[in-house]
């Protein structure tokens, strides 16, 4: 054994210095102009991983200022923030788009619970937002349980006097957890009106993610064309507690379930959207935009959604101004306000867009966290979809492996047109809904290289736009 332990170390430390030992990309598949293009996106990333400004500006965003509900006192905190740090990057010019936004608040904390065997049970629970308050002494049903809009629609007159559960769980096959997202928030947003319009005193959703815990999830609900004597509170419960409920239910069909909350719709609020910008060196009268969404909800901090959107599009700006990349076309950051419950901050940049007769050529967005880099979804024609997509090669060294055809981002989406190539950041999305709309989308949460790495992606990505992509857009007449 003796004999083999000088061995065996020796192994080890081989091992160890063939670790550190980082390939070096190899340029050689690349032709002339890309090799300048690799130098340049290795250059960015070198920065933003060295020299990167975005978690501290996080850190500063979360936890000096923290949610950011439309309308609220932190929201308007947030726009002086983001006007104040665009102009310590030093663009070129920053400015405030007014947008009216809508002003729900929540109130006093919400209280669940139903008994069962002569035992109480608390419910986690939230209300969601623009619903309703329930009466001031609650409201107290038993509970109907169903896994759809259209079950629940087939109940009719029977939901008369109930409390209506959602409780479709995600489907975790899916690997896109945004698929499995989108295949069940119709219960969260739709629930409401289509049980109201039965006769329902309440309705109560399962969380929207992945993992079983004990947190729930707000987010938006609508109560559509619905007449307001129709209306009725609407809450999500956290998903172990959709799951404990369930099995009670099987025990107890005929339990009652208990819910309080206090919430309220407020007139719409002054807000703005947050500009900024650097002059394009050669045609400025073309505009790519770089941007999240300021707002967040009330519950924690809005760390993953958008705070990591936010930051990480102002590094774009900051990593080009480091590095004296000077941009073709016009570079304009913009921090989205009220993407969370009415992209009213959305509506207006477009439509303000439209009224300047402003030529955007393209758009990106960061509204899927600040976790690892994945790659991008693309929104585009098809010229313009195969160009980006032969840059995999020049991005795939830094994990940017996924470039697919597919959304952009709710943001961004208003400036969709035949001439508009609108991209969408797609980090790894896994742990996205352990925090999405919780309490616990906290600065905590997120890990400063992953930020870093999704900087340098986006302006990676941004920079190649710049340099490539004008030439393949028609120019409006």
């Amino acid at each position: 054994m003796k004999k083999l332990l000088p061995l065996f170390l020796s192994s080890i430390l081989l091992i160890s210095c063939n670790q550190k030992q980082e390939k070096p990309i190899d340029n050689t598949q690349f032709s002339a102009e890309e090799k300048i293009d690799s130098t340049k996106i290795k250059t960015l990333f070198n920065t933003a991983l060295t020299e990167g400004k975005s978690y501290e500006w996080l850190r500063d965003l979360t936890q000096n200022i923290g949610g950011r509900l439309s309308g609220s006192p932190e929201a308007e905190k947030a726009v002086i923030w983001g006007e104040k740090l665009m102009k310590e990057v030093g663009l070129d010019s920053v400015w405030l788009q007014p947008v009216m936004v809508p002003h729900w608040v929540r109130g006093e904390k919400e209280v669940a619970n139903y008994a069962i065997n002569g035992v109480q049970k608390n419910v986690p629970i939230c209300a969601l937002g623009f619903s309703i308050a329930t009466s001031k002494e609650g409201v107290l049903a038993e509970v109907i349980e169903v896994k759809s809009l259209e079950e629940a629609t087939a109940l009719g007159n029977k939901m008369k006097g109930k409390i209506i559960f959602f409780n479709r769980p995600f489907d975790n096959t899916l690997i896109k957890t945004f698929e499995a997202y989108g295949g069940c928030v119709d219960q969260r947003v739709k629930g409401a009106a289509v049980c109201g319009n039965f006769g329902a005193k309440g309705v109560i959703v399962r969380s929207m993610t992945n993992s079983v815990d004990d947190y729930p999830h707000t987010g938006t609900m609508s109560y559509a064309d619905l007449p307001k004597e129709k209306h009725i509170p609407t809450a999500a419960i956290s998903s172990r507690a959709a799951n404990i409920l369930s099995d009670d239910l099987k025990a107890n069909p005929n339990l009652k379930f208990y819910f309080k909350q206090n919430c309220e719709t407020l007139p719409d609020a002054p807000s703005f959207n947050v500009v900024g910008e650097i002059k394009g060196s050669e045609t400025p009268e073309n505009v790519f935009v770089v941007g999240g969404h300021l707002d967040s909800w009330d519950l924690a901090e809005g760390a993953h959604d958008d705070g990591t959107g936010i930051v990480q599009s102002l590094e774009v700006a900051y990593l080009f101004k480091k590095n004296n990349i000077k941009p073709k076309n016009t570079l304009r950051v913009v921090f989205f306000m009220n993407e969370e419950n009415g992209t009213k901050g959305a509506k207006k940049y477009a439509e303000l867009a439209k009224l300047n007769k402003e030529n955007h050529i393209g758009a990106l967005e960061s509204d899927g966290g600040g976790h690892t880099p994945r790659g991008f979804s693309i929104d585009a024609n098809t010229v313009n979809t195969k160009l980006l997509q032969s840059w995999k090669k020049l991005l795939s060294p830094y994990g940017l492996h996924d470039l697919y055809k597919g959304g952009s981002g709710a943001d961004i989406s208003p400036l969709k047109a035949e001439n508009v190539t609108l991209v969408g950041y797609r980090p790894d999305s896994q742990r996205y809904f352990d925090y999405h709309h919780t309490s616990t989308d906290t600065f905590d949460k997120v890990n400063k290289r992953e930020l870093e790495l999704g900087s340098a992606s986006m302006a990676s990505i941004i920079y190649l736009m710049d340099k490539y992509l004008y030439n393949y857009t028609p120019v409006k007449p």
